[in-house]
C-alpha cells in the first residue's frame, strides 16, 4: 500500500478553515522523501519522515526560544552553524522534550543510523520530533522505524505533510518559483501546527526546500529575515512549543550561479519566494488553529515604531476575550481597547481609532457617531475577520493573524495524552 494511503488524519473533524485540498508541488531536484511507522504512539497513521538531501546541500535553520527545549533543538542550533546538510529525520507523536540524556541518546542514535546509511557526518543528519511533552524517544521503535524509512519507496509531498502532524486537522503545504539568471528554481515547504502556537521563533516545524544554489551565509539570512513577518507573526493560543524549528535546505541543483551574497542577480528574487511559501505555510498553522472556526488579520498602525506596533497586534491578537468575542461573532470593541491599553506600548486613549473590517467603530476615542453596527456584524459572521487599531501616534504598523478560541480548544488540549 503506498504511504499516502497509510495516512490518516489523526483527528476526524477537518477545520472549517482548511483549504480545498492540498496544493500540487513541485519536485525539488535533490529532495527525496519517504515515511514509516515506527508507532510512537497506538495509531494506525505513518510517524516517522525521512528526507534524503543530495551532496552539497546547504541548511539554515531558526528555532524556538522556549528554555525547556528538546535535545533536537539543542543539536539542531549547533548543526546549523556548519550549513551542510545530507537528511531530516521527523518524529511525530513524542516531542522527546524534558527527557535529559535519554532524550539526547534517542537523536544520536538517529543521527549515527542514518549518517551509517549515507556515508556522510553524524551533523548533517537533522532531527524533529513533536507530540507529548516528557516522554522519553524510545530507542527500539526510532531504530526500527528509521531503518523502515531508509528503505522505503518515496512518497509524496501530501504523504510526507500528513506525517509530521499531531493535531492536525489538514496537511499543509505551499510553493512558489524564482528566476535566477536563465533559470528557474522552485521552492516548496511543509509544516505542522495547531496548538501550542505563539511567536518566539519559529513555533511549530516547517521545512522548507529549494533547488537553488545557495551559500549557507545568505540562505541563514534569508530564513531570519522571513520568518519576522510569517512564522513569528503568528499567534493561536499565546503558548511556544519546546521543539519549534523551521529549516531551510537549499541543495543546489537548479544549475543556478550560487548565490553568495544579497548584491547577487537573483537573490532578491528568490527570498520573495522563500518569504511567500513562509507566510502561506504561517497562514495554514492559523487556519487549523485547535478548535477554531475565524481566521483573524491584526492590523496595527501609528505606533511609535514598527516594533511597538507588533508587541500591540499581539496583545490584541492574544486576548482571550478578543478572541472569544470574535468567536461570538459580538462587535465588541472594548476588548480591543483593553488589549491595546495592556499591551505595556505608548498609546494615547484619546487618539486611538479601531475597525473591524473596513468599518470604524471608534475614533479619538469615542464610539463613530452614528454607528450602524448592522456591516460590522455581517462582517463577523464571515470565516476571515480583520481587526485594526490606530494608534494615531507615529508611523509604526504591524500585521498578525490568529484564530478565534472556542470550546474545540478545551476539547482538545483536556483529551490530548489520552
Amino acid at each position: 500500500m503506498p504511504p499516502a494511503q497509510l495516512n490518516a488524519p489523526t483527528m476526524t473533524t477537518r477545520s472549517p478553515l482548511a483549504p480545498a485540498s492540498f496544493p500540487a508541488l513541485p519536485e525539488i531536484a535533490g529532495v527525496t522523501l519517504r515515511v514509516a511507522r515506527a508507532r510512537y504512539k497506538e495509531w494506525d497513521r505513518c510517524d516517522l519522515t525521512y528526507v534524503e538531501l543530495a551532496p552539497g546541500t546547504t541548511v539554515a535553520g531558526v528555532f524556538t526560544r522556549n528554555i525547556c527545549c528538546s535535545s533536537e533543538v539543542e543539536l539542531g542550533r549547533e548543526q546549523v552553524k556548519r550549513g551542510a546538510a545530507r537528511a531530516l529525520i521527523v518524529n511525530a507523536g513524542n516531542s522527546n522534550a524534558f527527557t535529559g540524556y535519554r532524550g539526547r541518546e534517542a537523536v544520536e542514535q538517529i543521527m549515527e543510523q542514518v549518517a551509517g546509511h549515507l556515508g556522510c557526518a553524524p551533523g548533517e543528519v537533522f532531527v524533529s520530533s513533536t507530540g507529548v511533552i516528557g516522554v522519553p524517544l524510545p530507542k527500539d521503535k526510532a531504530h526500527e522505524g528509521v531503518a523502515a524509512a531508509l528503505t522505503a519507496q518515496p512518497c509524496s509531498w501530501e504523504a510526507a505533510a500528513e506525517t509530521i502532524g499531531t493535531t492536525d486537522t489538514f496537511a499543509k503545504g505551499a510553493h512558489a518559483s524564482a528566476v535566477i539568471g536563465e533559470r528557474t528554481v522552485q521552492v516548496a515547504g511543509i509544516v505542522k501546527g495547531s496548538g501550542m502556537i505563539a511567536p518566539d521563533m519559529a513555533t511549530m516545524l516547517g521545512y522548507i526546500f529549494t533547488d537553488a544554489a545557495v551559500a549557507p551565509a545568505l540562505l541563514q539570512a534569508m530564513l531570519s529575515e522571513g520568518t519576522g513577518g510569517s512564522f513569528n507573526a503568528i499567534t493561536v493560543d499565546s503558548d511556544t512549543s519546546t521543539s519549534d524549528t523551521v529549516l531551510l535546505f537549499a541543495t543546489g541543483r537548479a544549475g543556478n550561479a550560487p548565490l553568495a551574497s544579497w548584491e547577487d542577480a537573483g537573490a532578491d528574487a528568490l527570498y520573495a519566494a522563500i518569504r511567500q511559501v513562509a507566510l502561506d505555510l504561517a497562514h495554514l498553522v492559523v487556519r487549523d488553529g485547535e478548535g477554531a472556526s475565524k481566521f483573524i488579520e491584526v492590523q496595527v498602525s501609528g505606533a511609535v515604531s514598527d516594533d511597538s506596533a507588533r508587541r500591540v497586534a499581539l496583545s490584541i491578537a492574544n486576548s482571550p476575550l478578543v478572541k472569544t468575542a470574535i468567536a461570538g461573532e459580538d462587535a465588541n470593541w472594548g476588548r480591543v481597547v483593553m488589549a491595546v491599553g495592556k499591551a505595556g506600548e505608548p498609546a494615547d486613549r484619546d487618539r486611538l481609532a479601531i475597525r473591524f473590517g473596513d468599518h470604524w467603530v471608534a475614533k479619538d476615542g469615542l464610539p463613530v457617531e452614528g454607528y450602524d453596527e448592522a456591516p460590522v456584524a455581517a462582517h463577523l459572521k464571515g470565516q476571515d475577520i480583520r481587526i485594526g487599531a490606530d494608534l494615531g501616534l507615529g508611523q509604526g504598523r504591524a500585521t498578525v493573524w490568529t484564530c478565534d478560541l472556542t470550546h474545540g480548544y478545551i476539547s482538545i488540549n483536556a483529551d490530548y495524552r489520552s
